[in-house]
C-alpha cells in the first residue's frame, strides 16, 4: 500500500558542518516563497493527492478491470497487500429491492473483492445499517447477502459487533472517543465503498459521510442522532480522523438525486470514481454533482487535515471531472443551496500550467 512517510536521512560523519539535503531544500523553499509569493509557493510545495474517474460504467460491465486500472492510476502498490486483510465498506442504509438507487450495488463490491483477492488479500465486507435493525433484512433486500455468499465473502455486522474505544482524533465535535467495531483494527485496509447521493443535511453523501456506517447501532442508535446532535459536518470529519488508513472507492454508476439520501430519485452517472484520500475523493465528486466543496461544510473543515479539496492540489487520472459535471436536483433549502457552485462570489483559483 502506499505510504506518505520515509526512513530518516543517514547521519553523517564528523567534518566540517555542511547543509543537508532536507535543509537545503527548505531554504530553498523559503526563498522562493519571499520570490513568488506564499498562495503560488503553496501550490508548488503541496503533494497533490491524485483522483481517478471512469464514466461509461455499467453494472453488467468490466468493473473488476476499471477498479483495478484505477487503484493503480492512484498509485496503490499492489505487493503491499499480498497476505494482508481488506474490508470492504458499502452503504446499506435502508435497502428496498425496487429502489437500487439507496445502496451500493453489489457488483461494485464484488468487483473490488476480486481486484484485492487477486492480490492476494483475504477480504471481507463489513456495515452497520443505519435504518435497519435487522440486517439479515437489509442483506436480502439490497441482493448483497447472495452476492456475498456466492463469492464466499464473509460478512461483519458492524450494528452488534465487539467494540474498540478509540480518541476521537479530529477534535471538531465534542465527542470524546469513538467505540468502533473491533474489525476495523484487525485489518490492514478499509475501503469506503459508497452509493454516490444528495443528502438533504451536507448536501451530499460519498466516501467520507459512508464511514458513519462504521459505528455501531448497539451504541450509538438508529439512526445515530447521537451523532447528528453533535454536529454531521464536524463528527463526519472526527470519525474519518479516527479509523484506520482508509481509501475509496465510489459507485457512480446510477446514483440519488433529490430528496437524498432516503427520498430522492434515480440518476444515471455511468461513474466510477476511485482514490487513496477520500477528501481530496469527494471533493471532485462534489464538483461533478455541482456542489462548491469550499461550501461544502465537513469538506470545509477537513481541508488541510485530512486532505486537500483544492482543485490544484488534485492530480485527476482517468476522465477529467469537468468533462462529466452533471447537477444533482436537490431540495429547495437554503443551506443547500448554498453549497451550490456558483453562489460564491469568489471565484476558485485555478492551479498555474
Amino acid at each position: 500500500m502506499p505510504h506518505d512517510h520515509h526512513a530518516p536521512a543517514p547521519a553523517t560523519s564528523s567534518g566540517p558542518a555542511t547543509l543537508d539535503r532536507r535543509a537545503l531544500l527548505v531554504g530553498t523553499g523559503a526563498v522562493a516563497a519571499g520570490l513568488i509569493g506564499y498562495p503560488i509557493a503553496r501550490r508548488l510545495f503541496t503533494a497533490r493527492k491524485p483522483v481517478f474517474l471512469a464514466r461509461g460504467q455499467r453494472y453488467g460491465g468490466p468493473l473488476a478491470q476499471t477498479i483495478r486500472e484505477g487503484l493503480l492510476a492512484v498509485g496503490f502498490d499492489p505487493p503491499r497487500l499480498r497476505g494482508r486483510r481488506v474490508l470492504l465498506k458499502p452503504n446499506l442504509v435502508e435497502p428496498a429491492r425496487e429502489a437500487p438507487h439507496l445502496t451500493t450495488h453489489p457488483a461494485v463490491v464484488l468487483a473490488a473483492a476480486e481486484v484485492f483477492r487477486g492480490w492476494g488479500a483475504e477480504v471481507l465486507v463489513g456495515e452497520a445499517p443505519g435504518h435497519v435493525r435487522d440486517t439479515e433484512l437489509a442483506l436480502s433486500e439490497s441482493g448483497m447477502g447472495a452476492a456475498l455468499q456466492s463469492e464466499r465473502i464473509e460478512f461483519v455486522d458492524f450494528n452488534y459487533s465487539r467494540v474498540r474505544s478509540v480518541p476521537n482524533a479530529g477534535r471538531m465535535s465534542s465527542i470524546e472517543q469513538f467505540r468502533f467495531p473491533r474489525e476495523l483494527f484487525e485489518v490492514d485496509l478499509l475501503v469506503s465503498m459508497p452509493k454516490l447521493k444528495t443528502h438533504h443535511w451536507v448536501g451530499f453523501t460519498a466516501a467520507m459521510k459512508n464511514l458513519y456506517g462504521t459505528l455501531p447501532g448497539q451504541v450509538y442508535g438508529w439512526p445515530k442522532n447521537v451523532l447528528h446532535y453533535a454536529g454531521i459536518p464536524q463528527t463526519v470529519v472526527d470519525i474519518n480522523a479516527s479509523v484506520p488508513r482508509t481509501i475509496a472507492v465510489v459507485d457512480g454508476i446510477l446514483c440519488m438525486e433529490g430528496d437524498g439520501p432516503i427520498m430522492g430519485t434515480p440518476k444515471r452517472m455511468g461513474l466510477l470514481a476511485v482514490g487513496l484520500n477520500p477528501t481530496a475523493l469527494d471533493a471532485t465528486l462534489a464538483r461533478i454533482t455541482g456542489f462548491d466543496p469550499r461550501r461544502v461544510p465537513y469538506l470545509a473543515l477537513a481541508e488541510g487535515k485530512l486532505g486537500p479539496i483544492a482543485d490544484w492540489a488534485i492530480t485527476q487520472r482517468g476522465e477529467r471531472w469537468q468533462e462529466l459535471v452533471d447537477p444533482f436536483a436537490i431540495i429547495d433549502e437554503r443551506h443547500l443551496q448554498e453549497m451550490r457552485a456558483g453562489h460564491s462570489l469568489v471565484t476558485e483559483v485555478t492551479s498555474p500550467a
